[in-house]
C-alpha cells in the first residue's frame, strides 16, 4: 500500500500557550497523537487504535500565538500489529518543519489485546525509506533498553 499523508490545521490560540508566551507542549501533545491517530484509523477501524508510545517529539523553535499549524502524518512503518506514524508540524505558510517525530499505535481488539491488522505499507521515495528506517532504529532501540530494564 502507498502512504498516504494526512494533513490537519491548528490556530494557536492564547489557551493553548504556556508561561512563556509559547505554544505549551502538553497541547501540541494532545494535536501530535490526534495527527497520527488520523493516519493510523485511515487504514483500519478507529476502535481499534490505540496509542501505546510517543517516540519523540522534538521542537525546532518557539510556536507563538497566531500560528496556523499544518500536521502532517502518515503511516511510515508497519508490523503484525503495531502501526508507526511519523509526523512534522509546519506553519501553514511556510516549508520549514517546527516540531517532529513518531508515535506507535497497536491494533486491538474489544479487549485491548493486540490483534493482527494485515496492513502493509512500502516506502517509495528518499524520504520515506529514511523515515522507515529511523522508526524501525528507534524500536529496536527502545526494545533493547527495555529488556536490560528486566534483569
Amino acid at each position: 500500500m502507498d502512504m498516504i499523508t494526512f494533513t490537519t490545521c491548528h490556530l494557536v490560540k492564547s489557551e493553548d500557550l504556556n508561561h512563556h508566551g509559547t505554544l505549551y507542549a502538553g497541547r501540541a501533545s494532545e494535536w501530535f497523537v490526534e495527527s497520527g491517530f488520523i493516519a493510523a484509523a485511515s487504514l483500519t477501524r478507529p476502535e481499534n487504535i490505540v496509542c501505546l508510545r510517543i517516540h519523540g517529539m522534538t521542537f525546532k523553535r518557539p510556536i507563538r500565538l497566531g500560528e496556523v499549524l499544518r500536521f502532517e502524518s502518515k503511516i511510515i512503518l508497519t508490523g503484525k500489529s503495531r502501526l508507526v506514524a511519523y509526523i512534522c508540524v509546519k506553519t501553514h505558510q511556510d516549508e520549514d518543519v517546527l516540531l517532529s517525530g513518531f508515535i506507535t499505535f497497536v491494533h486491538v481488539d474489544r479487549d485491548g489485546h493486540p490483534i493482527p491488522h494485515g496492513i502493509e505499507v512500502t516506502p517509495t521515495n528518499t524520504e520515506d525509506l529514511k523515515l522507515a528506517k529511523e522508526a524501525k532504529a528507534l524500536i529496536a532501540a527502545e526494545k533493547e533498553i527495555a529488556s536490560s530494564l528486566v534483569e
